[in-house]
């Protein structure tokens, strides 16, 4: 996916748009305890300016490598794939955690119309 830099339904969240790209990597990398490989275009296409920002990110949601510029531009960074285990035999050992008598009730309903949101229906 690339990300423009320009939101045009929301522009106040431009100034936003390379911290949103970073929070969904380093996210996603830390809740699956894996590395993240993020390549993203940079320049312009059709008129469009896109973020860049490719980047590296450790099951710990550091940012092992970014770019740097919007051009062509090589990163890297020492994955060692051992670290995963001490994130998904520990901290996020789902099988050893999960709990089904607790979320019984929530993913045993049927029939729950989605349209109907309360307050919120005009999101």
């Amino acid at each position: 996916y690339n990300t423009p830099l320009h939101y045009v339904p929301d522009p106040t969240q431009d100034p936003l748009q390379g911290f949103h790209n970073a929070l969904v990597m380093q996210s996603g990398a830390y809740q699956n305890g894996t590395f993240v490989v993020g390549v993203a275009k940079g320049g312009v296409e059709e008129g469009v300016d896109s973020l860049a920002d490719s980047m590296i990110v450790a099951p710990s949601g550091e940012i092992l490598a970014k770019a740097s510029t919007s051009g062509d531009e090589l990163i890297w960074a020492d994955c060692n794939l051992d670290w995963c285990y001490q994130y998904k035999d520990t901290l996020f050992d789902f099988d050893r955690y999960r709990r089904p008598e607790v979320y019984t009730r929530i993913s045993g309903q049927r029939g729950v119309d989605p349209s109907d949101r309360g307050p919120f229906n005009k999101l």
